[in-house]
């Protein structure tokens, strides 16, 4: 009686590891616009993102000097979400209130990203240099000289700056809301009860400078600054 051979086994197919995504300047920028949506600014770091890559903090600096860098990369992704529209000298006005708008709103969608901009006085990135050409451009398209222009614009991404940066202080729970409306309540109270000469209207502001009227104050300043530079080149 014979014996059958006993089957073979198969050898083992080995598994293959997934590839590893080519390592670019624009994947690090992506790879940290991540962590910043989740957890802000304060949590990027080149090896944070290094980590997500499954890579050496050392090979992401073949593409961002450090983090000083990829902080300034990442509001000039913020801000290449913002379209420049071509200027129309009818209504350059209202066109240059709504890119400051488009301006404040992409530096606080991403925490943190306000305060980048405003660290960074001189941006040289590409979103950052087409933004400054964009507001220049609607500014010289109202009539204003190149020197007027310079300064307007200056003026105005200074402001935009510092009012995201409030906003995006007050949207991450950084101002703690019951400090700062206890301060209001000692500010209120200790004007009033010094001399009524000396404080006389001071006292009476509180009601005006809450989160209810952040978009008026917005609005009033955007166009209280833009009648003036109606008034500007009508003189």
């Amino acid at each position: 009686m014979t014996t059958s051979p006993a089957p073979r086994r198969r050898a083992p197919v080995p598994r293959r590891r997934a590839e590893k995504p080519l390592l670019s300047q624009e994947l690090v920028v992506h790879t940290a616009q991540e962590i910043l949506a989740a957890e802000g600014i304060r949590a990027v770091s080149m090896r944070r993102v290094a980590q997500r890559l499954q890579t050496g903090p050392a090979s992401l600096y073949a593409y961002v000097s450090g983090k000083e860098e990829l902080d300034e990369l990442l509001l000039d992704a913020a801000l290449g979400e913002i379209p420049s529209p071509e200027p129309d000298p009818h209504r350059w006005d209202a066109q240059l209130k709504e890119q400051v708008r488009l301006q404040i709103t992409a530096m606080t969608a991403y925490p943190g990203i306000a305060m980048v901009a405003w660290n960074t006085p001189v941006p040289g990135t590409p979103h950052a240099l087409r933004q400054g050409e964009t507001m220049l451009a609607l500014l010289r398209a109202g009539g204003l000289d190149l020197k007027q222009a310079a300064f307007a614009a200056d003026a105005l991404s200074t402001y935009a700056k510092a009012f995201a940066c409030e906003a995006s202080s007050w949207a991450s729970g950084e101002y703690d809301a019951e400090q700062v409306a206890e301060r209001g309540r000692q500010m209120t109270g200790g004007s009033q009860s010094g001399p009524a000469e000396a404080f006389a209207h001071l006292g009476q502001i509180g009601e005006f400078f809450t989160a209810d009227t952040s978009e008026e104050r917005l609005e009033f300043a955007l166009e209280t600054f833009v009648a003036g530079l109606r008034a500007l080149v009508r003189a």
